[in-house]
């Protein structure tokens, strides 16, 4: 009779715990499932991980230790520049020679590798439930970047772990400048205020273009003045920011409903002959400039308004990044007016990927599912003075409601809700490389977009007809 009692008693308590993590929406495995615990059998085991250098992985960076301390795994965090980190990653994973356990990669690449079946679906190892948090909340990761990111043909390949996106950025003292707002208001009949569509940008590039001895926001010009800056360089991601921001908000892309380069359209010629209108209110070296030398230049002071990813931004807009710190305002990627159900934005979602050659696939899976965790991307935002999110959780933290860079976070969450991953292109950095340099001769003038377009279409199709994965 007394076993009976205690038995009974045990019965009853887990019913009770059964019925109060029901109740609560909280499964027993979540209770008790940690990365220390998750990490025991990989405890000493090293893992290399490649990565880009930005302020962001800087950041990262420093936090890396807290999981070898919590895990007993050692990270050998690595950071190369953005054209580094491409050639070595894919070249160790197309060598096979499988020295890295995961790499970065921009969603430009999965095409290539994915057909070279190089990367490892990560499902198997989501089932494992002594291996993935039940608590990772997948569901808060921001799309349509992570589901169009590492989702392919069922599979999965990674989280979203980088996301970068562009955003629209201007001068926020000339744009609330009495004498400004008033000489525009006379000009094109409508406020002056930061652009929320195309047109109103191209209004604003051509208003603030002056030259020297012209008067700004009551001040003589000792230099010219541009009304806009954009990259030109016939490679970065010159293509790439036609593509998204200008063609797709006309309505047009590179690519038809079944995979086929689809570039003569009159919506993408439309959109290209808009971009290159917009290179007459910008500086005459705009020809190279990179995406890396648009933040200089607005750093600098010298142009009115841009578009620019955002973690760039970071570095520029911040006490000590230069005289014009804290007189910036941002927004979404402007709309096409005339098209505003076609409304896109550019960026660039990144993962950290899972070699196929890797040996340490399950430490290395922890690691991945850290990087993302709430808890980290907390600590990393908040170590960084604020940042980029993957997760919608992330725009709720406290630093990221700093009214100083309020306007950059809201930018950035309204760019967020375009942003999509890269089409699935074996042969994408050929036709990158193949479109780049035309649509860069219409910047200059030397084609018309037509012209550039027909040329582009025909080069295209010598590389690929059907020029998508098929799902």
């Amino acid at each position: 009779r007394d076993g009976y009692k205690i038995e009974s008693k045990s019965i009853l308590a887990g019913l009770v715990v059964t019925a109060a993590a029901f109740f609560y929406g909280t499964p027993l495995h979540a209770q008790s499932w940690s990365y220390a615990e998750a990490a025991k059998p990989y405890a000493g085991t090293t893992i290399r991980v490649l990565d880009e250098i930005t302020p962001l992985q800087e950041t990262m960076r420093k936090l890396v230790p807290e999981f070898t301390k919590e895990t007993g795994i050692l990270v050998e965090y690595e950071l190369l520049g953005h054209g580094d980190v491409i050639k070595r990653g894919q070249a160790d994973l197309f060598s096979g020679r499988g020295y890295y356990d995961a790499i970065m990669l921009h969603s430009m690449q999965m095409g290539p590798l994915l057909a070279a079946k190089a990367l490892k679906s990560i499902d198997e190892l989501i089932e494992n439930d002594a291996l993935t948090n039940p608590s990772l909340d997948l569901d808060d990761l921001i799309e349509p970047a992570n589901k169009s990111l590492v989702n392919y043909a069922g599979k999965q390949y990674g989280f979203l772990t980088w996301n970068y996106n562009q955003i629209y950025w201007a001068r926020a003292d000339l744009l609330s400048h009495p004498d400004e707002q008033a000489l525009f208001k006379t000009r094109y009949g409508y406020p002056l205020a930061p652009a929320e569509t195309m047109q109103q940008m191209r209004d604003i590039a051509e208003f603030f273009t002056r030259k020297s001895g012209e008067t700004l926001a009551g001040e003589p010009l000792l230099n010219d003045f541009y009304g806009i800056v954009l990259e030109g360089i016939p490679g970065g991601t010159t293509f790439t920011t036609v593509w998204e921001v200008f063609m797709n908000n006309w309505g047009g892309g590179v690519f038809d409903s079944d995979g086929k380069p689809n570039l003569d359209t009159p919506e993408n010629i439309a959109a290209l002959t808009f971009w290159a209108d917009l290179w007459k209110f910008a500086p005459p070296g705009q020809a190279e400039y990179s995406l890396i030398d648009v933040p200089t230049v607005m750093g600098n002071g010298i142009a009115a308004q841009t578009i620019a990813f955002s973690d760039f931004v970071l570095g520029v807009d911040k006490p000590g990044g230069g005289a014009f710190a804290g007189k910036f305002v941002y927004g979404g990627i402007p709309y096409n007016a005339d098209n505003p159900e076609a409304r896109s934005a550019g960026g660039e979602p990144s993962l950290m990927a899972l070699s196929i050659h890797s040996k340490n696939q399950e430490a290395t899976y922890l690691f991945m599912q850290w990087m993302i965790d709430k808890a980290t991307q907390a600590k990393q935002v908040a170590a960084g003075g604020g940042g980029v999110p993957i997760r919608r959780s992330s725009f709720d933290l406290d630093v990221m409601s700093e009214t100083t860079r309020l306007s950059l976070y809201n930018a950035m969450a309204t760019s967020l809700q375009y942003v999509r991953a890269k089409p699935k292109a074996p042969n994408f950095f050929e036709i990158d490389s193949t479109m780049a340099p035309l649509v860069q001769q219409v910047g200059i003038g030397q084609l018309t977009a037509e012209e550039a377009l027909k040329d582009g279409q025909r080069k295209v199709l010598s590389i690929c007809n059907d020029c998508l994965l098929p799902e």
